[in-house]
């Protein structure tokens, strides 16, 4: 581990992440997540609380979810990390991304990225997992925009456990809405208009601009 003016420590980093090599020297102090924003500018993984208890820092790590603002950089030499960005493969959503898109599950968006990386860990153990299963594992990530309801019906559609269209048809068509006030305080169009591919950049991985960390700063990645 060799030092910088100042007396900081680096080290040296050599792992996977999205399925490429990674070879770095970083900061010794540096956690993963400032690791993958700061030094790969892999932005789709998001400041939340940075304590642990929101879930949207989410990556996997060897296939396994782990809270990127709680594990330093250093404890991933030699290991697989897969960000939200890795989820796209040649051009091509995965599954649960185009599910969250056409089943409005991505909101702000913000917490997407871990949602749909916890998610996708489950998914990769169990095949078909049950509406129980799916609250279980997402239990550690927080939404603040919906009730939940969504989400759990986008991953079993991504699974093709459910029909959640289907089930909406039966109940009925739904009122046209106008521009509608999402929880940070924008406008969001509602489904068909013009507008409507934000919903796909946002099940893609991108943040609400006017997302706040646990320091009440804007997060504007």
């Amino acid at each position: 581990m060799a030092s910088q003016p100042g007396g900081r420590a680096q080290t040296h980093l050599a792992c996977v992440v999205n399925g490429d090599p990674v070879d770095i020297t970083c900061a010794g102090y540096k956690t993963l997540l400032e690791v993958l924003r700061e030094d790969l500018g892999l932005t789709g993984t998001k400041h939340g609380c940075e304590l642990g208890e929101c879930g949207a820092c989410a990556v996997l790590v060897d296939g396994e979810p782990v809270l990127s603002c709680l594990a330093l950089a250093v404890e991933c030499s030699g290991r697989a990390i897969t960000t939200v960005e890795g989820l796209t493969r040649d051009g091509r959503l995965d599954p649960l991304q185009e599910a969250f898109a056409d089943l409005g599950a991505a909101q702000c968006g913000y917490c997407t990225p871990g949602i749909l990386l916890t998610a996708r860990a489950l998914l990769d153990r169990v095949e078909r997992p049950t509406r129980d299963d799916i609250r279980e594992a997402l239990s550690g990530n927080l939404c603040r925009c919906t009730g939940y309801q969504q989400i759990f019906e986008a991953v079993e559609s991504a699974c093709g456990h459910a029909q959640p269209t289907l089930r909406r048809a039966q109940r009925g068509p739904e009122p046209v809405e106008g521009p509608r006030t999402s929880a940070c305080g924008s406008r969001e169009a509602p489904e068909g208009s013009e507008a409507e591919p934000s919903r796909r950049a946002r099940a893609h991985g991108g943040g609400a601009p006017c997302a706040v960390n646990n320091a009440g700063r804007g997060d504007h990645a």
